[in-house]
């Protein structure tokens, strides 16, 4: 029964060519209050030579506020989903995951190989960081492990995970093609270390482990400030001309298809007290008499 209720909505409100949907669609409309829908819907079935009592009007008005509800709700799933073919269960959909970062770059192969939708990962737990204070060229020294001690530069950061990587310091070895004949290849790995509690920059003037804070200089600029010693640490070169995505933009070459910087400071918009329907009709040259409709507040 409620299947070829639906049915009928379908045939008869959705996709009828005489009563499109935008005839009977109260969707941005001036309405009072309920009793105006329920009105316009009796002026629809009079049309269609229907008979309808006000408790028909009451299911069909929550029959069809629940039919538009599911179908955003199925537009959204398709959005932001993957369908696949199942031989036995036919089209299954699968919602987008959390994405899973990790050593290599979003944008990369590697990266997209382990977020495929069959792979699983362990949900990752991060201390909040307010104000970052490691990036990249820095000079830190590792406080945990087997390199304890040692001194190190920097040469990636994944905010993301927290992490830093220490150029040549906590790698990992593994071998390669290893057989009972051959003793194949040493891979070296390095490993990431937690900006948090495992590694700690390193002050300019003794070459010792401290504590940074950030803080404003007499001409407002904000540099790095050893707690200990008070040394400022300036940021290197290299991180302050980067982006996320590795590009700096002393080196980097302007292409065809990308913004250039007249263009991203030309003014194209000036505001206006008016709307948006008012905007059109002025650029437009329309003139619109038509009385505003009264709106009443409950």
């Amino acid at each position: 029964m409620l299947l070829s209720l639906v049915e009928y909505m379908r045939r008869q409100w959705i996709e009828n060519e005489t009563f499109t949907m935008k005839s009977w669609c109260v969707y941005q409309r001036t309405t009072r209050t309920n009793n105006d829908v329920e009105d316009f819907l009796r002026l629809c079935s009079l049309k269609c030579h229907i008979v309808v009592s006000e408790i028909d009007i009451m299911r069909l008005t929550q029959i069809t506020c629940s039919y538009f509800k599911k179908y955003i709700e199925r537009e959204i799933k398709k959005s932001t989903g993957v369908e696949f073919w199942k031989p036995i269960q036919g089209w299954r959909r699968v919602g987008r995951k959390r994405w899973h970062y990790n050593e290599h770059r979003p944008w990369t192969d590697a990266a997209k190989d382990t977020n495929t939708i069959f792979r699983q990962h362990n949900k990752e737990y991060l201390e909040p960081v307010k104000e970052w204070k490691i990036f990249k060229g820095d000079r830190v020294e590792i406080l945990t492990g087997k390199d304890r001690g040692k001194q190190g530069i920097i040469n990636s950061v994944v905010m993301e995970r927290n992490w830093c990587f220490v150029e040549g310091l906590n790698c990992k070895y593994s071998a390669i093609n290893k057989t009972s004949t051959s003793p194949g290849q040493m891979n070296k790995e390095e490993k990431p270390l937690l900006v948090t509690s495992e590694v700690s920059l390193v002050d300019p003037s003794d070459n010792k482990p401290t504590p940074v804070e950030w803080r404003y200089t007499e001409e407002g600029d904000k540099v790095r400030v050893s707690a200990r010693t008070g040394r400022v640490i300036p940021i290197s070169k290299t991180a302050e001309g980067e982006a996320e995505d590795y590009v700096n933009a002393k080196t980097y070459q302007v292409q065809e298809k990308d913004t250039r910087e007249d263009e991203l400071k030309k003014v194209t918009f000036k505001p206006k007290l008016t709307t948006f329907e008012q905007d059109i009709f002025e650029k437009m040259g329309i003139k619109d008499d038509r009385p505003r409709a009264k709106t009443y507040w409950y």
